[in-house]
């Protein structure tokens, strides 16, 4: 039987397992990630178009940089920058009035507004495009880290620098957003000395050879660590215990370890186990490690999958290797023959323009000043001596020849203009969607612009890609860490509005008898949604364009109103926040947006104010007439029915004397009350009533026989 290794000897295991993993994925990455890493320094850094063999050819020569490749770079970062990304989590029933999605998508956007999450996606998009390959990382941090009883953590998402030569992920891991990779690496330096003071040992450095050689920031001092994500399998028992009411718990048998009172409570409250199920789950290791051991052990960390986030700009398996590419690389040849092209003018255009003559020294012995002052002094003429042979005879006098200007060859004025037609098509032609032409319609421009974003747009959808990934990382984190019952947190809407969120908030469920936990993320689950505009113009911009253009074929009044509230709350400028303000309010008002939490008690107490408050006097004088006319309403009601009963008085009356009266007797009077009774008396009625009394009266009866 084998004895049990101590921890020392399975982290030193560890520590050579990820050793050897490392060097496998360096060694076959090397070469893709040197030329992102080559990429990014050719079009952002000052001579570094002249790096290697090429700049050693023209090493005593003029070296001119004209970068096209940086602002073509820097339009595509731009549009990204003028269209955020974001995460919007949909509940997976298509339930849209799912409550608690909402308030995911609110709790997401605030954690990237306190770890200014901005500068982790632009580094990575900027990398991304310049290189190939960026990242960031989500990590949790204590909300107080000075207070040793606070246990609440935060998410926060952060930038990793120099990605394509720091972040490598399982090579058995093909999808693009690496959710498929079993263990990954971040590699970062350290001086000695804040090695030394972090760690207490001589430091040994972590093998790194994606490194280019023109590092300027490259010092003897800088020692290279690295922090290792593993994903391991563990197995869970979990209980499900059952309610006298039928009600359904389930706790893990860890949990059950840990806090034995959560057993007999669970009993007192006439809770019984019915079943038990094994779970196997998935954990997060991480490590810290240096070239000789390892520094940390962090343990587990949240969630379940590894914080980190990679983007690629363009990315391919070939040869079953995995190859990416940014806007540089295609382009980076043109840009090198335009540099060279220029350079070489520049060097024919420094040299002498002017034909000197040529002399030998005896013809200026006698007049080399005044040559030399020709050009401040400007002489009518200049002179020389002339030149004899040995018998005394002139032999010369004028220059021996003349040098003359250096030509410009046809090939390299035939080059500078296909040079600049193949920059334009690898780039795109830039000038055409910058530049402004008179009486030309939007939508022309609108076209011309739609084509060039055509061209980068491969790069926003990969970044919304790797938006959603962080949105599903973020989400498993949060699962874990925000669990505290009455726990108030901030949360950002979609335009910005700050609201605030209570988590696991205890409500009296009447119909079921039962409290409920309202905002609880421990059991959530959803799916992540990004949107991406067009990138021409900023997504606020266009629907303040589209509603503009359905607002002149509209006739609505009430919609005119919706539509010019939305078009006045998507403004955008300085000082006019309360304007949006006013109208996000007012089409709250309207129920044309949902509003928020905050928002809907603000309409309830504003309703309940406005109950309270005496109506004004236009509105009381509307109630008064009403109430008058209402009034004199039921008084005529109340009249008419009064003369309705005093003619059915009048009528028993009458009936009650025919009944005592013989047959002649009635016949006289019924023609009496034909001419002279009321309308509401009707004879014919009369004579009906008098009919059934007749069947009671047997005189009457009898008479009528007869």
């Amino acid at each position: 039987m084998m004895a049990r290794k101590s921890k020392q000897e399975k982290l030193f295991d560890i520590h050579e397992e990820a050793l050897r993993e490392f060097e496998l994925i360096q060694t076959a990455l090397r070469d893709e990630r040197m030329q992102c890493l080559q990429d990014r320094r050719f079009y952002s850094i000052a001579g570094a178009q002249w790096e290697g063999p090429l700049g050693n050819q023209f090493e005593n020569k003029p070296k001119f940089e004209v970068n096209k490749i940086h602002l073509s770079v820097m339009r595509i970062i731009n549009e990204y920058r003028n269209n955020r990304i974001t995460v919007n989590f949909v509940s997976k029933d298509g339930n849209n009035s799912n409550e608690l999605a909402d308030i995911c998508s609110s709790l997401y956007r605030a954690d990237e507004q306190d770890s200014i999450a901005e500068e982790a996606y632009d580094n990575a998009f900027e990398e991304g495009v310049g290189g190939g390959f960026g990242a960031w990382r989500l990590r949790s941090e204590y909300e107080d880290e000075e207070d040793e009883e606070d246990e609440r953590q935060r998410i926060r998402i952060e930038p990793i620098f120099d990605a394509d030569s720091s972040v490598f992920f399982d090579l058995n891991s093909k999808r693009q957003d690496k959710s498929d990779a079993k263990f990954a690496f971040i590699v970062s330096s350290m001086t000695y000395d804040a090695f030394k003071s972090e760690y207490g040992q001589d430091p040994a450095a972590w093998p790194k050879i994606v490194t280019q050689r023109q590092f300027d920031w490259l010092t003897p001092d800088i020692v290279y660590v690295a922090e290792y994500y593993k994903i391991e399998f563990t197995t869970e028992t979990i209980l499900t215990y059952e309610g006298l009411t039928g009600e359904e718990k389930r706790v893990s048998e860890l949990e059950l370890e840990e806090n034995p009172e959560l057993g007999y409570e669970l009993e007192s409250m006439g809770f019984r186990e019915i079943k038990q199920r094994k779970l196997k789950k998935k954990k997060v290791h991480k490590y810290i490690m240096c070239g000789k051991c390892i520094l940390e052990d962090c343990g587990y960390i949240a969630g379940k999958n590894i914080p980190i986030v990679p983007f690629y700009g363009k990315r391919w398996f070939i040869d079953n290797i995995e190859r990416c590419m940014g806007h540089v690389r295609l382009a980076k040849d043109s840009q090198r023959l335009k540099n060279m092209q220029i350079s070489k003018l520049g060097e024919i255009s420094a040299l002498s323009s002017v034909e000197k003559p040529i002399f030998t020294p005896e013809q200026i012995s006698s007049h080399q000043v005044m040559w030399s002052e020709d050009n401040i002094k400007n002489y009518p003429y200049l002179l020389v001596d002339p030149i004899t042979d040995g018998t005394g005879n002139v032999v010369s006098i004028g220059p021996a020849s003349y040098t003359k200007a250096p030509d410009l060859p046809a090939a390299l004025a035939a080059l500078l203009q296909l040079t600049e037609s193949d920059i334009q098509d690898v780039l795109g032609n830039q000038k055409m969607g910058e530049r402004l032409i008179a009486n030309v319609s939007d939508e022309a421009i609108g076209l011309v612009q739609g084509k060039l974003d055509m061209q980068t747009f491969i790069y926003i959808s990969n970044m919304a890609r790797s938006i959603k990934r962080s949105g599903e990382i973020w989400l498993s984190m949060a699962k874990e860490i925000l669990v505290e019952e009455g726990r108030i947190m901030k949360g950002v809407g979609l335009q910005g509005e700050v609201t605030q969120i209570e988590l696991i908030k205890p409500q009296y469920n009447q119909n079921e008898g039962r409290i409920e936990y309202l905002n609880d993320l421990s059991n959530s689950d959803f799916d992540i949604a990004v949107e991406v505009g067009p990138s021409s113009s900023s997504r606020k911009n266009a629907i303040t364009k589209a509603l503009t253009n359905i607002l002149q074929i509209v006739q609505d009044p009430e919609t005119i109103q919706v539509l010019v509230s939305m078009i006045l709350m998507n403004l955008e400028g300085e000082g006019i926040n309360d304007v949006r303000s006013y109208f996000r309010k007012k089409l709250v008002k309207l129920g044309v947006v949902k509003p928020t939490e905050e928002e809907l008690l603000q309409l309830q107490e504003e309703a309940k104010m406005a109950s309270q408050q005496p109506p004004d006097a236009q509105t009381q004088f509307l109630q008064a007439s009403a109430e008058e006319a209402t009034s004199k309403s039921i008084k005529a009601k109340a009249d008419t029915m009064l003369s309705l009963a005093k003619a059915e008085e009048s009528k028993a009356k009458i009936l009650e004397i025919l009944s005592n009266v013989d047959i002649d007797q009635q016949n006289q009077i019924l023609k009496a009350i034909k001419n002279f009774a009321p309308p509401a008396l009707e004879s014919s009625d009369i004579g009906q009533e008098l009919g059934d009394r007749r069947t009671q009266i047997p005189q009457i009866d009898e008479l009528s026989r007869v």
